[in-house]
């Protein structure tokens, strides 16, 4: 990529694999880091705890509509942003007879819409400078290769996220590398303690997304940084 200081946002910035994400984006001098979470307490710790190398940001990805506009608003403040991390999502439990729809609804509208409302905002001005780099967090729940096999508005929402992925990186184009990844079983609040892999580990996939070459691939589902299957 080039040497030239690119702006990153990272949603879900907060805690977790987020979290670690920001802060490995932040030990690039060449990329500046704004750190976005649900509430400013949430956005102000992380900008604290990566030491000033993050820009804490207030984003509320529950109203796609406002998502829209507040991307925008974060544009004319902070700039054009080159690389986004479509991060912070939700998860209910339950089957698919035994979750509520208003589950499902918040799951597309936090997991999908939001990510596809900040993709288009954020992804024109890529488009238009002829460089980006677009990083949806999703999951293998979320993989009809591996069954849907997650608790049901979570995997609809992330198997919805990944067609996101495929929709946007073709109108996107080649010079803006958009790409999903499953970042395995990670050690987070939603993941709980017994998972096997730390934040850092669940992060690297997407910080390689995120600094792909200019022939790197795009449109593609990622694991450990090796192509998988939808």
């Amino acid at each position: 990529m080039s040497t030239d200081r690119r702006v990153a946002l990272v949603t879900g910035a907060n805690r977790g694999i987020g979290r670690a994400i920001a802060h490995g984006l932040s030990k690039r001098g060449e990329i500046r880091v704004l750190a976005a979470a649900r509430s400013a307490a949430g956005a102000h710790d992380t900008a604290e705890a990566l030491g000033g190398a993050a820009v804490g940001i207030v984003l509320d990805l529950s109203d796609p509509q406002e998502v829209a506009a507040r991307a925008k608003a974060i544009e004319a403040e902070h700039g054009p942003v080159d690389i986004l991390i479509n991060n912070a999502g939700v998860l209910y439990s339950g089957d698919a007879l035994n979750v509520d729809v208003e589950a499902l609804d918040i799951s597309l509208r936090v997991n999908t819409m939001a990510p596809f409302a900040l993709t288009q905002v954020f992804g024109a001005g890529m488009k238009a400078r002829n460089w980006g780099r677009v990083v949806n967090v999703s999951s293998g729940w979320g993989s009809f290769s591996e069954g849907l096999a997650g608790p049901a508005a979570y995997s609809i929402s992330k198997a919805a996220l990944n067609a996101v992925t495929v929709s946007t990186a073709q109108a996107l184009g080649h010079h803006v590398k958009v790409n999903a990844l499953c970042p395995g079983w990670v050690r987070t609040r939603m993941g709980g303690q017994s998972a096997d892999r730390s934040p850092e580990e669940g992060a690297d996939t997407a910080l390689w997304l995120a600094t792909l070459p200019d022939d790197g691939p795009t449109g593609g589902f990622f694991r450990d940084r090796q192509a998988v299957e939808w």
